[in-house]
This record gives C-alpha cells, structure tokens and sequence, in this order.
C-alpha cells in the first residue's frame, strides 16, 4: 500500500481548521515553517516521519489519525470519527443515523456476494 500524501495533507487541514489554528499558528507549534506546512497540506511535498510526528503533537492527535487513509487497519480510527460525527448530533439524528447505517451495511453486503 502507498502513502496517501495528499488525504494526509486534508486531514492535518481539516483538524487544523477545527482547531480553529492558522498554518502560522500550527507551523510554529510544530517547529516548521509555515510554507513548508502549507506544501504538506496540499501534497506538494512528500512529509517526513518527524515532521509528522511534530504536527500531530502539535494538534494533540495520535498519528494513525493522520495517516488514516493510508493504514490497512483503522478500524479504531473510523470509530472515533464516528464518535465525532454523532456527538454533533441529537438524539433523534443518531438514532436516524444509526438506521441509515445498518441499511446500508446491508446493502453492501447484499450487493458484495
């Protein structure tokens, strides 16, 4: 499997922004230069495992949330996005939510086989 640079480059970009943090702010917090996260944030440069390393400490994440399209096994960070998800909505949309889910679910398993 190869490295998805640029899904890694939207997901630092979208923790980022609802963190409500600048690149400015983050690049600083990361120890990098701001245009140095604004080429990773668009995939213009392949990012370094340190570098990584320095802006998920920066935005409080584990690092598999980063590279979480670019992991075979992710099933733990899936869950917390799903938990995310449903912690912005009423109890009313999650139970519609959860309804939709498992139709779905068994769409694709209808369709799969």
């Amino acid at each position: 499997m190869e490295i998805n640079y640029v899904a890694i480059g939207e997901r630092i970009r979208e923790i980022r922004t609802k963190s409500n943090l600048t690149q400015a702010v983050l690049a600083e917090r990361a120890g990098i230069e701001p245009s140095n996260l604004s080429h990773i944030e668009r995939a213009a440069t392949k990012v370094s495992l340190p570098t990584l390393i320095s802006i998920a400490n920066a935005l409080e994440v584990s690092l598999d949330e980063l590279v979480y399209g670019s992991l075979i096994k992710n099933s733990h960070v899936s869950v917390k996005i799903l938990e995310d998800v449903l912690s912005n909505c009423t109890p009313y949309e999650q139970m519609v939510l959860s309804e939709f889910l498992n139709d779905a679910i068994k769409s694709f398993r209808k369709f799969k086989s």
